[in-house]
């Protein structure tokens, strides 16, 4: 009986290949109405792309009516598992020290913990409250579910590293609006617009710290929303400098408007696809030693490079050459 080729996927990444499997996108919605479209728009998208492209995050910190918190937390759940087959749907709780946070962990982890694939919990300071959730997945029968932390204040910027290596975190995501008020006027209001997020200083430092974090951890850094969704240049610009400059390859997106741009930002170009897929091609023909192209030696090092291209291309939703599409598949 022959023997099955081990995927490039598990001979480059190894451990660190589950950090690399989540869509660029992550988009939040939280009025019934609005988390009805957003999961009808991914299943149309899933079908246009042949696989899932973005996740949707059912919002209950912002999303729940003061004094209905139950009848939300209800709400997502039925939402969550009535979702198509193969959907990726998460939920956002509301924070640890919340009179609703038990109640939202037990109604939607428990009821829907089998068709989520995680729960973001919001302004995280400390790794403690990472065990508060943690625990409060175990005792909704849940704990096999990934927790994603929202870093939103000085003190948790300070503390991203030790937060990040937790084994139940799987992404951080960056709270620019509540970071900025965090420091009581320091930091101007431009420093909240897609173009001053990128220029202030304690701005630029504290997406750093989360991106190194993430990284240094194997984990996904998710850059935060840009709040001028009718504005498509400026999503995109931002989106472009949080995944080339920043270090970032995920993103939220709060309209639907955003999530085409994202996905665009984050997507490799058509060259460096073909580049990859030849590379990686070659490796696997050389079984995986050195090799030699265009005169440039690649190896180890730069074959997971060449394969995280081609990772992203497929989260993107980028055409692949047909050599390439069978690691894809299924």
């Amino acid at each position: 009986m022959p023997q099955v080729a081990p995927h490039p996927r598990e001979i480059l990444l190894g451990a660190q290949a589950v950090a690399h499997v989540l869509p660029v996108c992550d988009h939040y919605s939280g009025v019934e109405v609005r988390m009805r479209k957003s999961l009808q728009l991914q299943a149309e998208m899933t079908a246009e792309f042949g696989h899932c492209v973005f996740d949707v995050t059912l919002d209950c910190e912002d999303g729940a009516p003061v004094g209905r918190e139950r009848e939300h937390a209800e709400l997502v759940a039925s939402l969550a598992s009535q979702a198509a087959q193969g959907a990726r749907v998460a939920a956002r709780v509301h924070t640890v020290d919340h009179p609703a946070f038990a109640q939202d962990m037990a109604i939607i982890a428990g009821q829907a913990g089998q068709r989520l694939t995680h729960i973001m919990i919001p302004k995280v300071e400390s790794v403690d409250d990472v065990l508060v959730a943690e625990r409060a997945l175990a005792a909704a029968g849940a704990g096999q579910l990934p927790l994603h932390a929202l870093i939103e204040s000085p003190a948790a910027v300070q503390r991203a590293f030790e937060i990040a290596a937790h084994p139940r975190i799987q992404s951080l995501s960056f709270g620019l609006m509540d970071f900025v008020s965090a420091h009581g006027g320091a930091i101007p209001a431009s420093a909240m617009t897609s173009a001053g997020q990128f220029e202030h200083p304690l701005v630029v430092r504290a997406k750093l710290e989360i991106a190194a974090a993430c990284h240094a951890n194997g984990k996904v850094p998710s850059h935060c929303v840009v709040t001028e969704f009718s504005n498509t240049a400026a999503m995109q610009a931002a989106a472009e400098r949080a995944a080339r400059e920043f270090g970032y390859t995920r993103m939220w997106s709060i309209h639907p408007a955003q999530i085409r741009p994202i996905l665009s930002a984050f997507a490799p170009e058509d060259a460096e696809i073909a580049r990859a897929t030849r590379i990686i091609c070659a490796a696997i023909d050389a079984d995986w030693a050195p090799i030699s192209e265009d005169g440039v030696l690649h190896d180890r090092a730069s074959y997971r490079y060449f394969w995280q291209v081609l990772e992203r291309a497929h989260q993107t939703g980028r055409a692949l050459a047909p050599q390439a599409q069978g690691w894809f598949a299924g």
